[in-house]
């Protein structure tokens, strides 16, 4: 069985990005990706995350995230929910080299079960 490497962030919902990204950088995260509508910075050496979603983003709702240092392990965990009945979602690979796949857990609460690869998320913020 595959095991997590990380618990690598959280997504939360937001009214208004810009105003929240300004709060979180404030406290000293980097932005790492923006979009129009979402938004994803980063905190200390551990790369520990925080998704902003705005309030048109349709995507995914608030989550947390476990990471994985091997994409395979991402199928590998998928295939094990699976069997044992867990409804999980279609494994996806993103264009930033991720791949992922959603989940609830019993108590209802949103995962991701993601693969980052080695040096992190593309940044498209200079």
């Amino acid at each position: 069985m595959a095991t997590v490497d990380r618990l690598g962030h959280v997504a939360v919902r937001v009214q208004d990005v810009d105003r929240a990204v300004d709060f979180y950088t404030g406290l000293g995260m980097r932005l790492v990706w923006k979009a129009e509508d979402w938004c994803y910075l980063e905190a200390g050496p551990g790369r520990d995350g925080l998704a902003l979603l705005g309030p048109n983003y349709k995507a995914a709702g608030p989550h947390f995230a476990f990471h994985f240092r091997d994409r395979a392990e991402v199928d590998v965990v998928h295939d094990h929910l699976k069997a044992q009945g867990v409804h999980v979602g279609a494994v996806h690979d993103h264009r930033d080299g991720t791949a992922s796949f959603y989940l609830k857990d019993p108590e209802g609460n949103w995962l991701e079960m993601l693969y980052e690869p080695p040096g992190g998320i593309p940044s498209n913020c200079s």
